[in-house]
């Protein structure tokens, strides 16, 4: 749902804190809306001018509480167009660390297979990762992704429950390649950003197989955890590819 010039922001309840300053409380309750879903990802907020005038206050504590957002990287400014909610990861930056040939063509976005999906209880460090309760429960998933009908990665991913129920009674047939846009659209959970581990090691022969190599060939092991529009960890994932085809390029300035 696109928010409009006349909608109207409920204005936080009470006051600020001892010690809070105004544009700190103001960006609080703007924060509880984007991640409650009222400000949905990818949408524009409503103009600064009628979020100060609907909160009684001058525009420069409204820009204040707005710069904090941003900084937080839950806003995007876009010049000529105004202020914008984040929207989610798209979910193909995986293939950033890998380069994938075949003959003379470009790489391409990779096919996705569900090898296997299971609800299980959570250990210690998984219940941990994802903030569930003791005894809490998870839904496992293990997936081929694939180009040119040749394995290129295997993932294995935990996904924290009741957060993604609608996903683990949906059929694994109807899965889309890019996970992260249907997390958003099944799910309703948006994920904002990532934290990505690698490490090197060498493939053992059940995940060898798998990706069609041999057992002790050498595996980048990509280690990621990714967040929601609350900062929270929703998923735990563990991505397995040839060395080989590893590049990874960064800028130092």
């Amino acid at each position: 749902m696109k928010i409009t010039p006349t909608s109207s922001p409920v204005t936080p309840e009470g006051e600020p804190e001892p010690g809070q300053s105004r544009y700190g409380w103001l960006a609080a309750g703007m924060r509880s809306r984007i991640v409650q879903g009222e400000w949905p990802a990818g949408e524009p907020i409503p103009p600064e001018a009628l979020l100060a005038k609907t909160h009684g206050v001058a525009l420069g504590t409204i820009r204040q509480a707005l710069a904090l957002l941003v900084a937080e990287g839950l806003l995007e400014r876009r010049h000529g167009k105004g202020t914008y909610v984040r929207a989610g990861l798209g979910g193909a930056s995986m293939m950033r660390f890998f380069r994938f040939r075949h003959g003379s063509e470009d790489q391409s976005v990779p096919q996705s297979r569900i090898l296997r999906v299971k609800r299980r209880l959570a250990d210690a460090d998984e219940a941990d990762a994802l903030g569930l309760p003791e005894g809490g429960s998870v839904l496992q998933v293990e997936r081929m992704r694939s180009l040119h009908g040749r394995p290129c990665l295997l993932e294995h991913l935990v996904l924290g429950l009741p957060r993604f129920d609608a996903l683990a009674e949906s059929n694994p047939k109807d899965w889309d390649d890019l996970l992260y846009p249907m997390y958003q659209r099944v799910c309703g959970v948006v994920i904002l950003r990532a934290q990505d581990e690698l490490s090197f090691e060498l493939l053992n022969s059940a995940d060898a197989r798998r990706l069609e190599l041999d057992t002790a060939h050498p595996c980048v092991r990509v280690q990621r955890k990714a967040f929601d529009m609350s900062n929270q960890c929703v998923e735990l994932r563990t991505t397995l590819g040839d060395a080989f085809a590893f590049q990874y390029t960064a800028q130092v300035r």
